[in-house]
């Protein structure tokens, strides 16, 4: 049978999702925990991998066993033998079809940006940050030329393997409030690095360094060297995947789990 599930972490305690040889990964610890309940060697696929840092409110994997147990047992018992940086928040059997990663039509991230002289302590590695305002309006009005279906070259890391870099970025929202900026940005898919890099623009953009001009130009130009730096990963979180509603999976967003940060 074949199982989903949706997992939640804090990412500043792994090198990022994918499985490696060192085994201090998300995707390793999940493996060995859902293992562990099978009581047989198991390997999850997810809708994507996330870098070292870099958090998630809902992750959505699946998993094929030949095991019969409740789905509470791919819940409370997993999280069990999980550390506490990683939680399942819903486990449910899917057909065979249902693939985590090629069924997705969408994915969400959420970008978390403290503004404030002093570097954060209470919220370090949750949120990422700069050491002074910025102006909220100039950044929206940049984003908006991000919108649609482009060639996004320009936020591409240079390791990406994605085969193309045309992606349909259909949500670029920014929220502030004392101090606190939230990007929300929905796209069919991401490249490797791309939230962090349009965040690293939109701050040149808030801070007056990139006009909104500056932003069309730098998404024709399809050259990621010229481009500002990739922002810090602290703030990143993928809030939620996209899938038909044929395969009826629970709440595929759940903005309860980020509470404290809207």
């Amino acid at each position: 049978m074949r199982i989903a599930l949706g997992v939640e972490y804090d990412g500043r305690a792994f090198a990022g999702w994918q499985s490696q040889p060192h085994g201090n990964t998300v995707q390793d610890r999940l493996n060995q925990a859902i293992s562990a309940i099978a009581s047989e060697p198991l390997a999850t696929t997810a809708a994507g991998r996330t870098d070292a840092g870099v958090h998630a409110a809902m992750q959505v994997a699946h998993f094929d066993t030949s095991a019969q147990r409740p789905l509470n047992a791919w819940v409370r018992g997993v999280n069990a033998h999980l550390p506490p940086e990683v939680a399942v928040v819903w486990a449910q059997e899917v057909d065979d079809g249902f693939h985590a990663r090629f069924s997705a039509f969408s994915r969400s991230y959420s970008y978390f940006l403290l503004t404030h002289p002093v570097r954060p302590c209470l919220l370090a590695g949750k949120v990422g940050w700069f050491h002074q305002s910025l102006d909220v309006d100039a950044m929206r009005e940049a984003a908006g030329h991000l919108l649609g279906k482009h060639d996004f070259s320009s936020f591409r890391a240079a390791e990406c393997q994605a085969k193309s870099p045309l992606k349909h970025l259909q949500q670029l929202d920014i929220h502030e409030e004392d101090g606190l900026i939230r990007f929300d940005l929905t796209a069919d898919a991401f490249l490797h690095h791309m939230v962090r890099n349009i965040v690293g623009a939109l701050v040149y953009a808030g801070k007056g360094s990139l006009s909104s001009a500056g932003m069309k130009n730098l998404l024709a130009a399809r050259d990621r060297t010229c481009a500002p730096p990739t922002f810090m990963p602290d703030g990143l979180y993928l809030t939620g995947v996209g899938y038909p509603e044929a395969y009826a999976l629970p709440a595929q967003r759940q903005p309860a789990r980020l509470t404290l940060w809207r």
